[in-house]
């Protein structure tokens, strides 16, 4: 039988859609299906910070580009590698404008693009970056018309990984990334703010869905409720404790996954 450890993935609401997939898999190389199982537990025994997922990116690079293209920038999927903030703002440029300036100038750039950015005022991010030292990964929820669907984000510096629950339960470390968040500290003591911005894969998530998930980041890491933070605790400290249905909780409480779903179906009045 699938045993105790097949049985947590079956919780999965999302589960169903990936089923035949997933049996495949278990019923093809059962070994495979075993060592991924185990590898997703000993993801949870690493050490802290240490997320394996931008460094899978970086080695694909390498591994994927021929000897004569090393000189040029490539990204594995839509992802960047090393995507730097000079990449994206003359940094020298914006030294001698204010901060209301410098959101007004990064805010304006991005609302023409089709992805997520924010501006973060410099004690939110500290918040934030001092608990995600201490639970460099969490679990999200991600409000679908077939219901949640859950996908692990994962801290590797200033950089934040997403991908599917399901994703990760299945390939470990070696899931592709579904989302990244790039948060560029460089103006933080000068002008107090950090500035974020995301590449995400288009074939999986839309762009108002990945707002969803980013602004989860800040509802769960950046918060003054201790409750709230932990659950993140929980996740990463006591993983047998923890309870997805927790997460849904709080993210119905917090009202940020309203719009996404319909409440109900307008031909059902």
């Amino acid at each position: 039988g699938p045993g105790p450890r097949g049985a947590a993935l079956e919780e999965n609401p999302f589960y169903g859609r990936y089923r035949r997939k997933i049996e495949a898999l278990r019923r093809s190389s059962p070994d495979v299906f075993e060592s991924r199982l185990e590898r997703r537990n000993e993801v949870k025994k690493q050490p802290v910070g240490c997320s394996k997922q931008a460094e899978f990116i970086r080695c694909m690079d390498e591994k994927a580009r021929p000897a004569e293209a090393l000189g040029t920038k490539t990204s594995k999927g839509q992802f960047t590698k090393d995507k730097t903030l000079d990449s994206i703002l003359h940094v020298e440029m914006v030294r001698e404008k204010s901060a209301e300036e410098i959101k007004q100038i990064w805010n304006q750039y991005f609302s023409a693009k089709d992805t997520v950015y924010a501006v973060i005022p410099a004690e939110k991010f500290d918040l934030l970056w001092k608990r995600a030292q201490k639970c460099p990964s969490f679990l999200y929820a991600l409000p679908r018309k077939e219901g949640y669907e859950f996908f692990v984000g994962q801290w590797s510096g200033t950089e934040l990984h997403f991908t599917s629950l399901i994703n990760f339960q299945t390939q470990g470390e070696n899931a592709p990334s579904h989302l990244v968040l790039y948060h560029y500290p460089e103006l933080q003591k000068e002008k107090g703010i950090v500035l974020m911005t995301a590449e995400m894969d288009s074939k999986f998530l839309v762009v108002h869905e990945a707002q969803c998930l980013a602004n989860q980041v800040q509802l769960f890491y950046a918060t003054d409720r201790s409750e709230t933070y932990e659950l993140v605790e929980i996740f990463n400290h006591r993983p047998s404790e923890f309870k997805y249905m927790s997460v849904i909780a709080e993210l119905e409480q917090s009202g940020l996954g309203r719009g996404l779903r319909p409440s109900q179906d307008p031909d059902k009045s």
